[in-house]
């Protein structure tokens, strides 16, 4: 069901309505309710007056973690949105009209990595099983894997190599900016302040004294949470206006939910270090580890090869450090042969929606 058509120069929008199946009754208690925000180039309104019927290829918009599609669409100071930038690339002939479908995959979690968790909710299928086939009902798509494209920055960036790794059956190009890639650089060095957070939250305060380790670490070598989580996550629902190292600490908690769930846990998930020595739980890790890019290259190399595009780039002075990680991924798919582009840029994690002028073009030529 449509909610909402708006239409003008730059294409049109339209808000749709979607129930999902696949999130119903998920472990965070989400919407299964969605809305599904889809932009058709202005070149789909004129084929259907002409009565051509012409059908278009489909870009997929995976938006970073504490962030929705649905924002890609909102008005930008000294910028555009999404769908203006489309619309200028086609106007100035760098990009193919095509469609951009624009999911809705926020969580309690403020996010999640685009796959599936028993922990969060399977978005892998979500995304796969109901939104790629609902929009191919409902629009002019050309319905092919050779057609189909993904994109996304951070997190959303991680989920698009991590698609063309796991379902290019699915896909035929994808477009990779600043994913998170190298956990051991991206996420270990923000475990200590996630660490430091939690521990306000103990179920028995510290004290000035002596400490008696082995008592003081019930329960957290395994990965366990002794409450101090569950309470953090009480706080982080209820709270409008969280700090930033509170929200480091959603995301951290967020990718343990990813990587290492467990419906046997506390909340869903391990973590993947002792919560009051600080200690690596190594089992735990390994979990992590293995949902890193550049530990997957070789076993989906068959995959990647099977893409007709793939695009990776990342600021050289990424804050996150995701850049070494880019770099990884990069010397590793060469090494296997997979074809790619890999550029670097003078910039950050931050503020780099200018770079989709480089991959939207990209993916719309690989996708002919």
């Amino acid at each position: 069901m449509a909610l909402k058509r708006s239409r003008c120069q730059e294409g049109t929008v339209v808000i749709l309505e979607h129930v999902s199946r696949l999130l119903q009754d998920n472990s965070l208690g989400d919407p299964h309710i969605r809305k599904l925000a889809v932009w058709l180039p202005p070149q789909y309104d004129q084929g259907r007056a002409a009565g051509s019927g012409k059908r278009f290829p489909m870009l997929m918009d995976m938006a970073g973690y504490t962030s929705s599609g649905l924002s890609h669409l909102a008005w930008k100071n000294f910028s555009e949105n999404l769908p203006e930038r489309a619309a200028r690339l086609i106007h100035e002939r760098k990009m193919a009209p095509a469609i951009i479908v624009f999911p809705d995959c926020f969580t309690a979690l403020g996010g999640n990595q685009y796959i599936n968790s028993s922990a969060i909710g399977p978005y892998a299928d979500y995304l796969i099983k109901e939104i790629i086939p609902f929009v191919d009902r409902e629009f002019r798509t050309l319905a092919s894997r050779e057609y189909r494209g993904c994109f996304g920055k951070s997190s959303g960036g991680y989920g698009t190599i991590i698609h063309g790794m796991k379902y290019a059956s699915t896909w035929g190009a994808i477009a990779n900016h600043s994913g998170d890639a190298y956990f051991d650089f991206v996420y270990w060095h923000d475990w200590p302040n996630t660490l430091k957070e939690l521990a306000r939250y103990r179920p028995v305060p510290l004290r000035d004294g002596r400490v008696n380790v082995h008592r003081l670490e019930q329960g957290a070598a395994t990965g366990m949470d002794d409450g101090r989580v569950k309470r953090f996550l009480s706080r982080m629902w209820g709270n409008a206006r969280p700090t930033a190292a509170e929200v480091h600490t959603l995301m951290n908690l967020c990718m343990a939910a990813s990587y290492d769930p467990d419906p046997a846990a506390p909340n869903g998930f391990r973590l993947p270090f002792n919560l009051d020595t600080g200690e690596c739980i190594t089992s735990r890790w390994k979990k992590w580890q293995k949902n890193d890019p550049i530990n997957l290259v070789s076993k989906y190399q068959k995959n990647l090869r099977s893409l007709r595009g793939i695009y990776i780039d990342c600021g050289w002075r990424d804050q996150y450090h995701i850049h070494y990680g880019t770099r990884i991924l990069s010397k590793r798919m060469q090494i296997a042969g997979i074809e790619h582009t890999y550029e670097e840029f003078d910039g950050t994690h931050s503020e780099i929606d200018h770079r989709l002028d480089r991959s939207l073009p990209f993916l719309t030529r690989a996708l002919k």
